[in-house]
């Protein structure tokens, strides 16, 4: 019984991670990220080599890019001009900015 329960709090934690929004830490240390290893190309959430292919709400959605997974996985294996950054950064870092910048991208980059 005590391992039933044990599961089924375990599980319950978990799918309540899912459902959680970012915390402020996550996307302060998403911030500070974005802006050493992102900015560059990505200012204000636009995208210097490839206009459209930008950080807005409305490309990321169009494209398929409006999760936390979607923008991780781009993140950490690179896309045609995007850089792989999986040697650069730690599955932590890569989540953190992957929810700065869907946080961005929701108050439209101001």
């Amino acid at each position: 019984m005590k391992k039933l329960l044990t599961l089924v709090l375990v599980t319950f934690f978990l799918l309540l991670g899912t459902f959680i929004p970012a915390s402020a830490a996550e996307t302060v240390n998403g911030e500070q990220i974005f802006s050493v290893h992102c900015a560059g190309c990505h200012i204000n959430g636009s995208n210097i080599i490839r206009r459209g292919k930008n950080l807005k709400k409305q490309a990321l959605k169009k494209y398929g890019m409006d999760s936390v997974e979607a923008v991780t996985s781009i993140v950490t294996n690179g896309k045609n001009n995007m850089s792989s950054y999986k040697e650069r950064l730690t599955e932590q870092q890569i989540q953190d900015v992957a929810a700065y910048v869907l946080e961005q991208a929701e108050k439209d980059w101001r």
